[in-house]
C-alpha cells in the first residue's frame, strides 16, 4: 500500500467548504487516467458530502482506457470480473470552485481504491506514491515542480484541415513569427491570461511567471516547486484543465499535444526536482555548479533510465514528432550545467537552489507518471551511486547519440523497452507495467489502422 498517496479527504473538509460556499451545487469529480485525460462525474452539493464519508463507485475499467476513453478489453480487466465497480475517494485540498463553469461550480480530484480500501495499483497517481514511499523509507522528500508548454490555437481547423495558431481578438492575421519572449504576444492574449491568473488564484494554484515561447502561440508558465510530489503533480493536473477551460471560455483552444506543428518547436514538461533530507536540507546544495556526489548519482540514474520510461515521457505516436536536432527538445542522455542543449540540465542559480531540470518528457505525458519515472530513476543512480560521466559544455546536439543508453527513436521500440524493463517494474509494479504496455499497444494499432492522406499524396499513383 502507498503510504503517500492513501490520504483521504474526510466529510469536515466538503462540510466546512460548502458552508464558506453555499451556492455552489455544480461539482465535477476528476479522476486522471494513463493517458492524463481527466474523467468523472458531475455532481449535485449532498453527493458531493456522500463522497467524502463513503467514497463514489466507478466501473474498474476506466484505469485502462486508451486515449480516446475507449476500454481496452486486451487487458482482462473489462469483461473478465464483470466490470466490477471499486471506490472513488477524495485526494485532501482539491475542492475548489471552477470560475470558468459559471457561479455555482466547482471541482475535486479523486483516488481509486479496491473496495477493501486498498490503494488501487493501476491508478497513476498510487504509482507514483509507492515511488514517494522509497525515498520516505531514506528519509528523504523530494521537491519539485512541473513546468508545461502549451500551443493557443483556433478552434476552427483550415479548410484543409490543418491547426493554425490562434489569432488576437483585434487581428484577422495567424501569426507567424516566433518572437521568444515577446511581451507583445502576452499582451495579444491579456484576457486569456488576465482570466488564467484569476482562477489560479481562486483555486490556491500557485502559478507564476508567464512567456511567449520558441513559437507562433506557444507559451509557458512556472508552477512553483512543492516539498510534495503528489501534491505538485495535482497542481500540475488541475493547471492543464483550468488552461484548457479558460482557453475555450475566450473562444480559442488550448492544446498540450507534444508536436502540433512539423515546422515549429515542440511543446515539453520539465520537471524540476531537488532532495531534501530529515532536516529539510537540499542534499544537492553545494558551491559546485555541478552540485554535490548525490546530485550526480540522481543524474546517472536518470541518464541510465531513460530509455526504459520512454514510454511513459514521450507516451503517444505524435511525441516522437518533437524529437529533432536544434530543437530545445533532447535527443540524447546528455546533462550539462546552464546548458538547454542537454537532457539533464543544472540551472545556474545559487547553492541553496541546486537541482536538475529533467527536459525529455512532452507536455502531452500524464505528470504522475512522468514524475514517478524521474524520481525511480533518480532514487536507483542514488542508491547504486550511477556515474553520469562528463558534464556537456557546448552544444549537446553534436554529442554522438550511437550507444547503449540512447531513448527509443519510436514509439513501438519505446514500449517494448518499457515493458521489457526490470527497474521500472521494480519502482512502478508488474501489472502496471503490463497494463500500461498492452494499452499502449492497442492504440498503437488503431493508430496505424488508419491510413492518413499522404499515403495517397504518396502511393495512390506511385505505388
Amino acid at each position: 500500500m502507498s503510504k503517500s498517496s492513501g490520504v483521504i479527504a474526510d466529510r469536515s473538509e466538503a462540510e466546512a467548504f460548502f458552508k464558506a460556499n453555499p451556492d455552489v451545487d455544480s461539482i465535477e469529480m476528476i479522476y486522471t487516467d494513463f493517458g492524463g485525460v481527466p474523467r468523472g462525474k458531475r455532481l449535485r452539493q449532498h453527493e458531493v458530502l456522500a463522497v467524502y464519508e463513503s467514497g463514489r463507485m466507478f466501473p474498474g475499467s476506466i484505469t485502462v482506457v486508451d486515449i480516446t476513453g475507449q476500454d481496452t478489453v486486451e487487458t482482462g480487466l473489462v469483461w473478465e470480473d464483470g466490470d466490477a465497480d471499486r471506490s472513488m475517494k477524495p485526494i485532501p485540498g482539491t475542492l475548489v470552485r471552477t470560475p470558468w463553469g459559471g457561479d455555482h461550480a466547482a471541482q475535486f480530484l479523486v483516488d481509486f481504491y479496491e473496495l477493501d480500501g486498498t490503494p488501487h495499483d493501476l491508478d497513476p497517481r498510487h504509482v507514483l506514491g509507492r515511488v514517494i514511499d522509497r525515498y520516505a523509507a531514506d528519509g528523504l522528500t523530494p521537491v519539485l515542480a512541473v513546468e508545461l508548454e502549451f500551443y493557443l490555437v483556433d478552434p476552427r481547423r483550415a479548410r484543409d484541415g490543418k491547426v493554425r495558431p490562434a489569432r488576437p481578438a483585434y487581428s484577422r492575421d495567424t501569426p507567424r513569427n516566433v518572437e521568444v519572449y515577446g511581451l507583445r504576444e502576452l499582451d495579444d492574449f491579456r484576457p486569456f491570461f488576465d482570466a488564467l491568473y484569476a482562477a489560479t488564484d481562486v483555486q490556491g494554484l500557485p502559478l507564476e511567471s508567464a512567456i511567449s515561447e520558441f513559437a507562433p502561440g506557444q507559451f509557458e508558465l512556472t508552477l512553483r516547486h512543492k516539498p510534495d510530489g503528489l501534491r505538485a503533480c495535482d497542481d500540475a493536473i488541475m493547471y492543464k484543465r483550468l488552461v484548457k477551460a479558460i482557453a475555450q471560455q475566450q473562444g480559442l483552444e488550448a492544446t498540450f499535444m507534444a508536436k502540433p506543428f512539423a515546422d515549429q518547436a515542440g511543446s515539453g514538461m520539465h520537471i524540476h526536482v531537488s532532495v531534501d533530507d530529515d532536516k529539510g536540507a537540499n542534499i544537492f546544495a553545494s558551491d559546485n555548479p555541478e552540485g554535490t556526489p548525490a546530485l550526480r548519482h540522481a543524474i546517472g540514474g536518470m541518464i541510465g533510465s531513460v530509455g526504459d520510461a520512454f514510454a511513459l515521457f514521450a507516451p503517444h505516436a505524435n511525441s516522437y514528432r518533437r524529437f529533432k536536432a536544434n530543437s530545445y527538445a533532447p535527443v540524447a542522455p546528455t546533462w550539462g550545467v546552464n546548458n538547454r542543449t542537454v537532457s539533464f540540465r543544472i540551472p545556474a542559480g545559487p547553492p541553496p537552489s541546486r537541482h536538475v531540470e529533467h527536459r525529455a518528457c512532452g507536455a502531452d505525458a500524464n505528470p504522475y507518471l512522468a514524475v514517478a519515472a524521474v524520481l525511480a530513476g533518480m532514487h536507483h543512480g542514488m542508491t547504486t551511486k550511477a556515474d553520469p560521466g562528463v558534464a556537456v559544455v557546448g552544444n549537446g546536439y553534436d554529442r554522438d547519440n550511437s550507444g547503449d543508453d540512447k531513448p527509443p527513436s519510436n514509439w513501438f521500440a519505446a514500449v517494448d523497452r518499457f515493458h521489457a524493463s526490470g527497474l521500472m517494474r521494480d519502482y512502478l509494479g508488474d501489472r502496471f507495467v503490463d497494463m500500461f504496455s498492452t494499452v499502449k499497444r492497442v492504440e498503437q494499432d488503431n493508430y496505424f489502422g488508419v491510413v492518413p492522406t499522404l499515403d495517397y499524396d504518396w502511393y495512390l499513383r506511385n505505388a
